[in-house]
């Protein structure tokens, strides 16, 4: 009788009303005049830009002109053949791998050791956590100023712990400098990772240990045989999101050498805002983002593919 009395008590609002749309009409047409204020405001801020910037990559748009000639596929033909595109793609290549790689296995690491108990905990997952939360240009100056040769931290230490004075001009070349973005990114993303992985650590059954254990495993055996394969679509995505957080590094870059020495140092994003905001070459750096974007999205899809997904792309 219950339903009975919901159906009829139901069914009304259901109807369509005479010369009107029905209630469940009215209530999409309102759902879509809830979130019409921020589709507009997505398009406005992203969709718009992202189709205009595409736009002007078929152009010849710079300031030695007033005139935009549509030119096709010529500045990405510029692109393929502009060493210093390539370069700044090595340069970030070699960021990118050396800092992610670090920061897995020292996330890793501190996961493992946060995963048990000991004194200390309460206090110490607080301050791991503050360089994630410092502004990154902070980040840059802080150590921009720890790597200066003449007053820097890191020489005074290096200075005490071989006995002799260490002046090291970090920043003045190339192989260094990288090496001290490499150490600076790795420093301030590093608490992203072990937090990541420590909550993937914290879902795996603990039966499974407990198995191990019987069977006479070890430390070495339950991580091998339990813990990474346990979390290995978790540590397979974390890796991909700070990959591609990684890749578009800038602020470092502009803290600490601005490129140089000469474009050494430079990094593709570097490299596009040169283009851009300082050349204004915008057709030609719109053809170089867009190239970017599409090399990345090739390299994730094949990523996911392979280690997300568990599939040959």
């Amino acid at each position: 009788m219950d339903s009975a009395v919901d159906i009829v008590e139901i069914a009304p609002r259901t109807e369509s009303a005479p010369g009107g749309p029905s209630f469940a009409t009215r209530r999409r047409i309102e759902g879509w005049l809830l979130v019409l204020p921020a589709l507009l405001l997505i398009l406005g801020l992203s969709i718009f830009p992202l189709i205009q910037s595409f736009a002007l990559s078929f152009q010849r748009w710079d300031l030695q002109s007033q005139e935009h000639p549509f030119v096709g596929l010529q500045n990405y033909r510029d692109v393929v053949f502009d060493a210093r595109v390539w370069g700044a793609l090595q340069n970030t290549g070699i960021i990118v791998v050396g800092a992610v790689v670090m920061e897995f296995l020292l996330g890793l690491g501190l996961a493992l050791l946060f995963a048990g108990d000991f004194t200390g905990k309460r206090f110490a997952m607080p301050i791991l956590m503050l360089p994630v939360m410092v502004v990154p240009i902070v980040v840059g100056l802080t150590w921009r100023m720890l790597w200066d040769n003449q007053y820097g931290a890191i020489n005074q230490t290096l200075s005490w712990v071989l006995g002799r004075d260490v002046n090291i001009i970090w920043l003045a070349h190339r192989d260094s400098a990288l090496f001290a973005m490499i150490v600076t990114d790795i420093w301030q993303w590093t608490p992203f990772m072990f937090l990541v992985l420590l909550a993937a650590l914290s879902s795996v059954n603990p039966e499974l240990y407990e198995a191990a254990a019987l069977d006479g495993a070890g430390w070495w055996q339950n991580l091998r045989d339990v813990s990474l394969p346990g979390i290995a679509k978790v540590v397979a995505v974390a890796i991909l999101f700070r990959a591609l957080d990684a890749f578009k590094i800038f602020d470092l870059v502009y803290m600490f050498t601005q490129g140089g020495p000469g474009t050494a140092t430079e990094s593709i994003s570097w490299y596009i805002y040169q283009l851009g905001f300082k050349f204004f070459r915008l057709g030609y750096a719109s053809a170089v983002s867009f190239t970017v974007v599409i090399l990345m999205t090739i390299l994730a899809t094949l990523y996911v593919a392979r280690f997300v997904r568990g599939t040959e792309a």
